[in-house]
């Protein structure tokens, strides 16, 4: 081998040394920052919210998500969810289209019953216009407060909301009806 062949080798090998900790540096400073965001986003709208619990979501053996559901203990009863203030935290695993989330939550709520067809499309339309593109870095906050609007968050900025006040308990009937297709992770996230 020549020198240059050596040479370049070497300088590989030490840009690779020097790039590795730069990226697990950011990777792992941006979740932080994330948790940091959606604290004081916690703290400003649920000041008295703690995890209820929490659970993975998987589609087909992948996770597609890690979820956590928050509210205030101190009047929050799993049979009767609708009646509190609730966020649900979503933070994404894969990347997915956010077209294609608000598609499935459609679909979730038709399975379930909820809502009529003009509904399903006025919803849709409004999902499909808030909910963004998602990757590994994205965490996803919805905020219920029943009979109100509910709030959507991204990595802790607030990104818009649903204001037809039937849509929060059609949206969280996704993740906690009991006919939920996530019976499993419905089960974590009330904390049973």
């Amino acid at each position: 081998m020549s020198l240059q062949s050596n040479l370049r080798r070497v300088v590989l090998h030490l840009l690779m040394l020097v790039s590795l900790p730069m990226v697990l540096l950011f990777s792992l400073s941006s979740a932080p920052s994330v948790a940091l965001a959606n604290a004081t986003v916690m703290k400003q709208v649920l000041p008295d919210a703690t995890v209820i619990g929490s659970g993975s979501f998987r589609w087909l053996g992948l996770k597609l998500y890690d979820a956590s559901l928050w509210a205030a203990r101190t009047n929050f009863n799993p049979d009767q969810w609708q009646n509190a203030l609730l966020a649900l935290e979503l933070n994404y695993a894969r990347s997915l289209e956010g077209k294609r989330i608000a598609d499935a939550s459609i679909d979730e709520m038709k399975k379930l019953g909820i809502g009529n067809p003009t509904q399903h499309k006025a919803w849709g339309d409004a999902m499909r216009q808030l909910f963004p593109d998602v990757d590994k870095t994205t965490q996803l906050t919805g905020v219920y407060f029943p009979g109100q609007a509910t709030r959507f968050f991204r990595n802790g900025a607030p990104i818009g909301e649903v204001a037809d006040p039937a849509f929060g308990p059609a949206f969280f009937a996704i993740w906690l009806h009991p006919k939920t297709t996530a019976p499993k992770l419905r089960t974590a996230l009330l904390g049973q």
